[in-house]
C-alpha cells in the first residue's frame, strides 16, 4: 500500500464535545425515557426561581434531579432530605457541564427513608426521658463575659461567628474548642469539645453548637444520641446553630435555644456595643439631670436658709437682748419672792393667838357632841326604863326562850342590881 492510500484510509470519529453530549441524551431518551426510579432525597434546595433541586440516592448510588418550577407546583407536600420517594421523568445530559441528572415530571411519597425514620425514633426516645422539656431550658446571659465556640476549625460557621462576635462585642472574649462536625468521628470529638468547654477556666457564660447547612447525612452528627446527652449537662445555655432555618437535629431540641443559622446563634448572645453605649449615654444624661436637679433644689434651700439666718452680729443682738429681757424678769421674780417671804412671820406672829383659839373652841365643841352620843349609848338607861339583862350562870347573854329549860338558873340584872332566878315550866308554882 502506497503513502498515499495510507492516508487516505478511515480513522476513528472525532466527536465535538456538544454533539458528543446530544448524542448522549439521544441515547438516553430513546434506551431509557420515560423513567421511574424509588429512592431517598438528599440535599434538597428550591430555588428562587421556583426550580427544585436535590438528588436521589440509595446505598448504591446516587442521581441528580431537576424539576422545574411547573412540575413543582404540582406537590401536595413539601419534600425534605430522608424522605423516600417515587419519581417519573426523563433521563438528560445537562449540556453546559456534561452532568447526566433526572428531569423530574412528577414526584410522590414512597415511604421515609431509612435516616429519617432512624432519626424519628431517636427523638420520640429522647423526648420521652424529659431531654427536650422546655422547663429545664435557661435564659440567654445579657451580657456574657465570654463566648464559647464548638465546630470545626475550617468551616465557614466559624468564620460567621466570630465575624458577627468581633463586630457587635469585640470585648467579649471567643473561647473555640475545635471538632470535627462531619463524619464517623465527628460525634465523639464534639462531645469532648463541650466537654472541654465545660471544665474550662475561666469559665464562659454561654456556648454556641455551630455549622453549617447540608444533607442529612452532612448532619447526622448532630443526632447522635451520646451528643444530646452531653449538650443536656452543659453548665450554661447553649445555643445549636447547626444548619440553615430549614434544618433540624437532635441537637436543636435538646439545647436551651436553637437559632435559624450560627449567624444567627452569635447575635443572640451579642447585642451590639453601640446599643449598650447609646443606653450608657441615656443614663449618664439621665444622672446629670438628676444631679443638677437635686444641687439647684440644694442651692435653693441654703439661699432660703440663708435669707432667714441673715447675718450673724444681727442673729447674736437678738439673742442677746431676749436673754437680757430674761435675766429682768428672773431678777423682778426674785425681788417679789423674798419681799412675801419676809412678811410671812408677820403674819403668823399677828395672827397666831386668835386662830388658836378658835381651832381650840372647835375640838371641844366637837368633844363634847362625841360624849353625848356615847351616853345615849349606855346600856343603863335602857335599864333604868324597866328593861332586865338576862344571862346564864356563865354570864352568857339570854336573847331567845329556846336558850331556856325548866329548872335552869338566870341572872336578871335590873338598873339597881342583880336577882337571882329559875326557869319553871308553864302552870307551874310562882
Amino acid at each position: 500500500m502506497s503513502l498515499r492510500d495510507a492516508n487516505s484510509a478511515p480513522g476513528p470519529r472525532v466527536w465535538a464535545v456538544g454533539a458528543l453530549c446530544r448524542a448522549v441524551a439521544d441515547a438516553l431518551d430513546a434506551r431509557f425515557n420515560p423513567v421511574t426510579v424509588r429512592g431517598e432525597i438528599s440535599g434538597f434546595s428550591r430555588a428562587s426561581s421556583g426550580h427544585c433541586y436535590f438528588s436521589l440516592k440509595d446505598e448504591f448510588g446516587q442521581l441528580r434531579c431537576a424539576m422545574f418550577r411547573r412540575a413543582a407546583g404540582l406537590l401536595d407536600f413539601s419534600p425534605r432530605d430522608g424522605d423516600q420517594v417515587e419519581v417519573r421523568g426523563r433521563l438528560a445530559v445537562y449540556e453546559p457541564r456534561g452532568d447526566l441528572q433526572l428531569v423530574v415530571e412528577s414526584l410522590r411519597r414512597a415511604g421515609q427513608g431509612a435516616l429519617f425514620e432512624q432519626f424519628m425514633q431517636r427523638k420520640a426516645k429522647l423526648e420521652a426521658e424529659g431531654l427536650f422539656d422546655a422547663a429545664r431550658k435557661r435564659a440567654l446571659p445579657t451580657m456574657p463575659r465570654a463566648v464559647g465556640v464548638v465546630t470545626s476549625l475550617g468551616a465557614a460557621a466559624l468564620h460567621d461567628v466570630v465575624t458577627a462576635l468581633r463586630r457587635r462585642v469585640p470585648h467579649i472574649p471567643v473561647v473555640i474548642s475545635p471538632a470535627a462536625v462531619q463524619g464517623a468521628n465527628a460525634p465523639a470529638e464534639l462531645v469532648r469539645a463541650l466537654q472541654t468547654l465545660y471544665d474550662f477556666e475561666p469559665a464562659v457564660d454561654v456556648i454556641l453548637l455551630v455549622r453549617g447547612g447540608g444533607s442529612i447525612e452532612d448532619l447526622w452528627a448532630f443526632n447522635d444520641e451520646a451528643l444530646a446527652r452531653t449538650i443536656v449537662q452543659s453548665p450554661v445555655p447553649l445555643i445549636s446553630g447547626v444548619g440553615h432555618e430549614t434544618d433540624f437535629t437532635i441537637a436543636d431540641f435538646c439545647s436551651d435555644l436553637r437559632a435559624p443559622t450560627p449567624t444567627a446563634a452569635a447575635e443572640l448572645v451579642s447585642a451590639p456595643r453601640d446599643l449598650w453605649l447609646g443606653a450608657l449615654e441615656l443614663l449618664d444624661e439621665r444622672l446629670s439631670d438628676a444631679l443638677g436637679g437635686r444641687l439647684d433644689a440644694l442651692g435653693q434651700r441654703l439661699d432660703q436658709a440663708a435669707g432667714r439666718l441673715g447675718r450673724p452680729s444681727n442673729l447674736v443682738a437678738r439673742q442677746q437682748l431676749r436673754l437680757a429681757h430674761h435675766a429682768q424678769r428672773l431678777q423682778y421674780a426674785v425681788a417679789s419672792s423674798r419681799e412675801r417671804l419676809a412678811q410671812v412671820p408677820r403674819a403668823i406672829a399677828a395672827d397666831f393667838p386668835v386662830k388658836f383659839e378658835r381651832a381650840l373652841t372647835q375640838r371641844r365643841e366637837r368633844l363634847e357632841r362625841v360624849a353625848l352620843r356615847l351616853r345615849l349609848l349606855d346600856p343603863a338607861l335602857v335599864l333604868q326604863r324597866g328593861y332586865a339583862w338576862l344571862t346564864d350562870t356563865d354570864g352568857r347573854a339570854i336573847v331567845s326562850a329556846a336558850q331556856l329549860a325548866p329548872g335552869d338558873a338566870v341572872k336578871a340584872r335590873l338598873a339597881d342590881g342583880e336577882v337571882d332566878m329559875s326557869v319553871t315550866p308553864p302552870g307551874g308554882a310562882r
